[in-house]
């Protein structure tokens, strides 16, 4: 099992400070592990398998998890980069895009925060920028959506340039490797069997009364189902 701990280019050292060390592991955890999987829960569990839906609205589970998940996400890419920051160390494509990640990590809490507000039957007004898609949250939609799936592969592929920097053991890639291939996998059956609903779709049902359901969905893939549960 030798094979497993040795650097994955045989012709250079694994040899990294303890600052860096910590940075690396720290921006996996974030990109390479969190933020994926956050992402998956956030596009295909709206509607919870066994919910009874649409008679049970707005499940919050995915919700709490993906805000929490990126959540930590964020404050692990702080925490990476201040290991590194000022480190003087080479400003490569690692580097720049390493950088880049974090800007646009900030800039989707940023925007997030001004996401508009919810509406709806039960909130205080039912007008709501959500509710009744006002132009403003349309364009958050399409910006969040958009710029959320291009940091993820940005990331990841700054995740892979750390790795072949710090010239990481052979066990680390693999590690990395099939879990993303099991979210990959994961992520085709699940949009295969119809689970990417519509958010609106998710909160206040299929009813046309609900002026969004009168547009048509935000974003490649989604579904806007009838009454029956996602996978049948």
């Amino acid at each position: 099992m030798d094979w497993l701990l040795a650097p994955v280019d045989a012709a250079r050292a694994h040899e990294v400070g303890l600052a860096v060390a910590w940075h690396g592991r720290s921006m996996v955890l974030a990109w390479g592990l969190l933020a994926p999987l956050a992402v998956l829960i956030a596009r295909y569990f709206k509607v919870m398998p066994g919910q009874d839906w649409p008679r049970e609205l707005d499940n919050q589970t995915w919700w709490r998890s993906h805000w929490l998940g990126q959540s930590v996400v964020v404050l692990l890419t702080i925490v990476g980069i201040a290991l590194v920051f000022g480190g003087g160390g080479d400003w490569n494509l690692h580097a720049r895009l390493g950088y880049a990640v974090l800007v646009l990590a900030l800039a989707q809490v940023g925007f997030g925060l001004f996401r508009g507000t919810k509406g709806g039957p039960g909130d205080v007004d039912i007008h709501g920028d959500h509710y009744d898609m006002t132009p403003w949250r349309v364009m958050f939609e399409w910006v969040h959506k958009l710029t959320g799936y291009g940091l993820l592969v940005i990331a990841m592929l700054t995740v892979a340039l750390g790795l072949w920097h710090a010239n990481a053991p052979v066990w680390m890639w693999l590690s990395l490797g099939l879990w993303w291939v099991a979210l990959a996998v994961a992520s085709i059956r699940l949009q295969r069997r119809g689970f990417a609903i519509d958010t609106y779709q998710a909160i206040w049902g299929p009813g046309s009364e609900h002026p969004g359901n009168r547009r048509k969905p935000i974003g490649w893939g989604i579904r806007r189902p009838d009454h029956r549960q996602p996978g049948e």
